[in-house]
């Protein structure tokens, strides 16, 4: 598999981030092996917090909420997704499938041994961090899930999604930062657009953020569509804490936090969030907020 990996002068001096990096080699089913890029913020012996982003970000996304958790005596892991941000970027569409993304994130908790997680979710973090939780009961304790989803094929995605993903295979220049820019309801300094640009100094670098929305299951043949609803099942005997941390502007996963509360025991007695003047980036729009409200989540759910 053929790789591409974006220069690290492309990462220098970007607003709000000063994180060191940190990689690994993860196997890839066909043999192989990539490197994955991850932050490790706060003390190595606490519990960890894994944050996992979707489309088309990276953990650039989770700065504003990084220093909240530390602060609070959190261990903080933040990776990135094959394909985005410093994590090497395979190079043809082919290579990009929901299964394997699935599997690289588990030889990342396996690696970092990491147990007694907090995983905080959003987008395609998600679709990739829930099907984690029901493969791995065990070594979560709680789970909270913003702007997110795990569909099977067998509902309508909504006109939202059907718009974005129409988008993505269409526009002839994939702006990631201009698509940050659209799931926000703030006005983004030029400066901050740039930084989730950064991980792609070409088109060549973008096949996985064309792909990523071609992935998600819309029909109920979908290659993931079982292994979902497998995840469903287990999810649904899911008794640890999970919250809803959704915002009130987000065209695309309005109405998942209400699935999931009817679905997932463990939503019950929970205090979920309907977090205002945030967008489909909520981590972007309301950062601080998200990040008091896991704090708070952690806190009142202790193990």
């Amino acid at each position: 598999m053929k790789t591409l990996r974006t220069p690290d002068s492309c990462f220098d001096n970007l607003p709000g981030y000063d994180f060191a990096p940190h990689y690994l080699m993860v196997p890839d089913t066909e043999g192989g092996e990539l490197r994955v890029h991850y932050l490790d913020e706060g003390p190595q012996d606490a519990d960890p917090v894994l944050l996992l982003h979707g489309e088309p970000s990276w953990c650039y996304l989770y700065r504003k909420m990084i220093p909240i958790l530390t602060a609070a005596g959190h261990r903080v892991i933040a990776p990135d997704l094959p394909g985005f941000g410093r994590s090497d970027k395979p190079a043809s569409r082919d290579d990009y499938t929901y299964q394997r993304h699935v599997d690289w994130m588990q030889s990342l908790l396996d690696h970092l041994q990491l147990n007694n997680i907090t995983l905080f979710c959003q987008d395609w973090g998600g679709l990739i961090g829930l099907r984690l939780v029901a493969d791995n009961p065990d070594r979560f304790a709680r789970v909270a899930a913003g702007n997110t989803m795990l569909p099977t094929g067998d509902h309508d995605p909504g006109e939202g999604f059907r718009k974005w993903q129409k988008f993505s295979q269409t526009t002839d220049q994939f702006h990631a930062g201009g698509v940050i820019k659209g799931g926000t309801t703030t006005d983004l300094p030029q400066a901050v657009i740039d930084a989730y640009n950064a991980p792609f100094p070409d088109e060549s670098y973008k096949e996985g953020a064309r792909q990523f929305p071609m992935l998600v299951p819309t029909t109920p043949d979908n290659p993931a569509s079982d292994k979902n609803r497998e995840a469903w099942k287990q999810l649904s005997k899911w008794n640890r804490p999970f919250i809803t941390l959704f915002s009130d502007s987000d065209p695309v996963t309005a109405g998942g936090d209400r699935v999931m509360q009817k679905l997932i025991p463990g939503t019950r007695g929970q205090k979920h969030t309907t977090i205002p003047n945030g967008g489909h980036f909520l981590q972007e729009d309301q950062g601080e907020a998200v990040a008091e409200l896991l704090v708070e989540f952690i806190r009142n759910n202790p193990r």
